[in-house]
């Protein structure tokens, strides 16, 4: 979707720059550039349109909809959804914002935002291109049921009141929404856009920063030394060891290739590329101004289990 924009920083960063393309600097630079804008231009884009489409469709009936459905209607659909769309960690964040503004469930959205990163095409098509269609599919099966249960434990919990960016109030029914001007939709939907920008472009330039770092200067190495061996604890080592670090799945299959190629259980490899994709210290970092500390620490608890329960599974089938 960005690949334009991939090559006019490489272009930047190692023609115009004359930075070396393989050096830890010049790597590091590159995500920070490519990231940052890429998720701006998402953020901006995705929530001037979910305002623009809300403003024609009262967001009570949208919650009316998945309420009347059962409970796990909601979470299976927005899972789903999360296959097609290719976003990493980071960037499935303006979508969920987009999602808490139109007052879709939170538990439902958390499906969402675990399952887009963790399932996109991308990470099948290159799965399918290293493991086969069997590896694939017990992936793609295991990854909708981690985002699915997830999204419903976090949906009962009731943690609505920890999201910090509240959704607009909906306005009453009788109010006849079709008679709005369309420029005057476009008008609040930018208001809107630009208010959210205000209260996270730091938190996004810190995140995209710590992610740039780590993927430009930690090397393989450290990984194989310490989850590269066929321990119980190597998959939770290698949970943790993915958590800090950032990448989307077309950046991250790559290393776990050369890290199974290395000896590396394919379980354990899997659970290191999850937690990559599906959780990491930017996003982190970026959703601490959307939900409160507490939210994001109970959301990267179960999945962290989630993923670890996964990698253990597929080591104790594959050996």
């Amino acid at each position: 979707m960005f690949d334009w924009w991939q090559k006019i920083v490489d272009s930047f960063v190692y023609n115009l720059l004359g930075i070396d393309s393989k050096s830890a600097f010049g790597e590091a630079l590159n995500f920070f550039l490519y990231d940052t804008v890429k998720i701006f231009l998402l953020l901006t884009i995705i929530i001037f349109i979910v305002t623009l489409i809300r403003s024609y469709f009262p967001t009570e009936k949208v919650r009316d909809y998945l309420e009347g459905k059962h409970p796990l209607f909601g979470h299976i659909f927005a899972a789903l959804f999360g296959i097609i769309t290719p976003f990493c960690s980071c960037s499935a964040i303006p979508l969920f914002l987009g999602f808490i503004q139109a007052r879709i469930p939170l538990g439902v959205t958390f499906s969402y935002l675990i399952s887009a990163p963790m399932n996109n095409e991308i990470a099948i098509a290159m799965l399918f291109a290293l493991f086969g269609w069997k590896i694939t599919a017990l992936y793609i099966g295991f990854g909708l049921l981690v985002a699915i249960v997830a999204g419903m434990i976090i949906g009962k919990l009731n943690l609505d009141d920890e999201v910090l960016i509240k959704p607009p109030e909906a306005k009453p029914a009788k109010i006849e929404v079709a008679k709005i001007p369309l420029k005057e939709r476009a008008k609040e939907a930018w208001e809107t856009s630009k208010d959210i920008l205000k209260k996270v472009w730091l938190y996004i330039l810190i995140g995209v920063g710590v992610g740039a770092f780590i993927h430009g200067y930690v090397p393989t190495e450290i990984i194989i030394k310490y989850a590269g061996g066929n321990a119980w604890y190597a998959v939770p080592i290698a949970t943790i060891l993915g958590v800090p670090m950032y990448s989307n799945a077309a950046g991250v299959m790559p290393l776990i290739e050369v890290l199974t190629s290395k000896g590396m259980l394919l379980g354990t490899a899997l659970s290191f590329m999850m937690a990559i994709t599906a959780l990491s210290l930017p996003e982190a970092m970026i959703l601490k101004k959307i939900l409160s500390i507490k939210l994001i620490a109970i959301f990267f608890t179960i999945v962290a289990i989630g993923i670890m329960a996964i990698g253990f599974i597929f080591n104790a089938v594959l050996g």
